[in-house]
């Protein structure tokens, strides 16, 4: 005879398909763990999501950092060289410009305005081309033709040409050439909205909420706009780089913030003479600059992989 089988502790016995019920399943991650996942997934996207944190930081907390007033001049240390230097001084760590004042301070301070000019920038496209785009997607026939129209007329002309010419219209200045940035960069917010809302007024979820007796303004930002979110961000990411980059041309030439005004184009439109006998006067502003273009763009390129659903990983 066989022994009987020992019964676990308690006297409970497994009936069969018991061992089943004690499987966890796995859940699956909501929408913003999913999203960190894929955005994560690219390195070069995490790193130029840093850097963007560091220079927001860097510019919201610029009085406590910058170790002087970016506009302060000092006539015994014109042109002196930075701290690792022969006649550097930690006092200055990245040296001093033509009247005496302190670079790290004023890239400190550049880098609150000219991310302010990038934001700046960008909303007033993103507002004013979302705007257009919804009602060029819903009204159609004649009003498209012709916002479409003059959108490709603004793009048929080369960016940094056109921003020049607004400007020397408007007058030299921050806020014109912020407003004449933002004209550049408009057309492509309106040919995103308005591509995304032809695409999304075809379905049924549209047709659905027209039925039901939503207005026009309900199926624009309550019904299509969410929906058309995801390429307008990744379009903004990178839409701050380019206007931090068209603002600092136009700094360079000139035509952008005006003297003491510590921006970065400003500062090498300003240390152009001194290329050859003081090179940190020319190369931080540059390097900062490259930093903050290549951050959002690579922060962009990662938002794209995570938002569209083709590109995910």
């Amino acid at each position: 005879m066989r022994p009987a089988a020992a019964s676990p502790p308690g006297g409970h016995h497994q009936r069969p398909g018991e061992a089943g019920s004690a499987v966890v399943r796995a859940v699956p991650p909501g929408p913003l763990r999913e999203f960190w996942i894929s955005f994560s997934a690219n390195r070069g996207a995490v790193m130029g999501m840093a850097v963007v944190l560091f220079l927001l930081l860097t510019a919201l907390f610029a009085p406590l950092l910058a170790p002087h007033l970016p506009d302060q001049t000092n006539s015994a240390v014109f042109l002196k060289p930075p701290a690792w230097q022969p006649g550097g001084s930690m006092n200055f760590f990245l040296g001093t410009d033509a009247i005496g004042r302190d670079i790290l301070s004023r890239l400190i301070y550049g880098a609150r305005l000219s991310l302010s000019i990038g934001l700046g920038v960008v909303a007033i496209s993103v507002v004013v081309g979302i705007a257009l785009g919804l009602v060029a997607g819903f009204a159609r026939g004649i009003v498209e033709i012709a916002i479409m129209r003059l959108m490709d007329i603004v793009l048929t002309l080369p960016s940094l040409l056109l921003a020049i010419v607004i400007v020397a219209i408007l007058g030299p200045g921050l806020v014109n050439a912020m407003l004449a940035v933002a004209v550049v960069l408009l057309p492509h917010y309106v040919r995103l909205t308005r591509a995304a809302v032809v695409t999304e007024v075809s379905k049924d979820y549209v047709t659905a909420a027209r039925i039901s007796g939503a207005g026009t303004l309900r199926l624009m930002f309550s019904e299509v706009l969410p929906n058309c979110a995801a390429p307008l961000i990744v379009q903004a990411s990178l839409g701050i780089s380019t206007a931090i980059l068209d603002a600092a041309a136009l700094g360079f030439l000139g035509l952008g913030a005006q003297p003491p005004s510590p921006e970065w184009g400003t500062m090498l439109a300003d240390a152009r003479e001194f290329v050859l006998r003081a090179w940190w006067v020319v190369t931080f502003p540059g390097l900062m600059i490259l930093i903050a273009v290549l951050a959002f763009n690579l922060m962009g390129d990662g938002l794209r992989d995570a938002l569209d659903p083709k590109l995910k990983r």
